[in-house]
């Protein structure tokens, strides 16, 4: 759900004129076409749709997508989200095998999985995730997957349900630094977050988190957030520019340019981090093929 309409929030939204580095790409091409085919056949969601990410032509033009698992609408209401909040609907069951289909026809090397929170589920969801990657390893073996998790209220059992399906890569977003957790991820606890990942290292997985930047945020902020991660061993972090979805969405304060983006990657480098994407388009499954470890 957007935060509440006021002129305010227009006014902010509204005076700030987008900078040319932040033009899109538009989607064309067989590629484009094909994943969009496939999306629309296998009747699946994507973030790239339901988030309206600025980069679904790049990403779909080079046949990546971000499957998004377990509906399209989300218990809850983070206010940088353009993904509609309410109450889902039944899930499908049938629902892995069509992801998994899709990614057989695709010929994927590398495949995203994520979803709404579903604090209406017992496990969050978590089985619904299993079985989607259990699929995709029966019907494309030698795919590598990312699963891009909500925190399933910190329960450990939901995780250990994923973690136990064996993804390549376990990606959970702190989204922002933690003075902003309560306006913009208003059911999410920076320190929940942070657990997850931690569980999830404990377990040896690659671990990976990402934050957007625009939304008042300090420097120091964005440093001690790393620092934080790096805490709990995080390997990859990905930071982008916020973008309202709508007028209506949370405010952005202002844009970094490309050479900050530049700055703030060499110095998550230097803190230990084994890969860094950092750059104005940058979301959190952006170029995550490039992200997986040589083995």
């Amino acid at each position: 759900m957007p935060v509440k309409t006021n002129q305010k929030n227009i006014q902010q939204n509204s005076r700030l004129r987008r900078p040319g580095w932040l033009k899109v790409r538009l989607g064309s091409g067989q590629n484009f076409t094909d994943v969009r085919s496939l999306v629309g056949d296998n009747k699946l969601h994507t973030v790239c749709e339901s988030a309206r990410c600025p980069n679904i032509g790049e990403c779909w033009s080079r046949k990546t997508a971000t499957f998004m698992i377990l509906g399209n609408v989300c218990t809850r209401s983070c206010t940088f989200c353009n993904i509609t909040t309410g109450k889902p609907p039944v899930y499908d069951r049938e629902e892995p095998q069509r992801v998994a289909d899709a990614v057989m026809k695709l010929n994927l090397r590398h495949a995203v999985i994520t979803s709404v929170a579903r604090d209406d589920l017992k496990d969050g969801g978590s089985s619904i995730f299993a079985a989607t990657i259990k699929k995709i390893r029966e019907m494309q073996p030698g795919c590598t997957i990312e699963v891009l998790i909500p925190d399933f209220q910190g329960d450990p059992d939901a995780l250990d349900i994923v973690l136990d399906a064996g993804p390549d890569i376990l990606n959970h977003n702190l989204e922002t630094v933690e003075r902003l957790q309560r306006p913009l991820r208003v059911q999410a606890k920076y320190h929940r977050s942070l657990s997850v990942l931690k569980h999830a290292k404990e377990k040896n997985f690659i671990t990976k988190s990402g934050i957007m930047v625009g939304v008042g945020e300090t420097y120091d902020e964005i440093y001690q957030t790393f620092r934080d991660l790096r805490d709990v061993d995080c390997n990859i972090l990905t930071v982008g520019q916020y973008l309202p979805p709508t007028k209506q969405h949370y405010p952005i304060e202002r844009f970094y340019h490309p050479d900050e983006f530049t700055e703030i990657k060499e110095n998550a480098l230097a803190m230990g981090f084994t890969h860094v994407e950092s750059g104005p388009m940058v979301r959190s499954s952006y170029h995550a093929d490039e992200q997986v470890p040589k083995k």
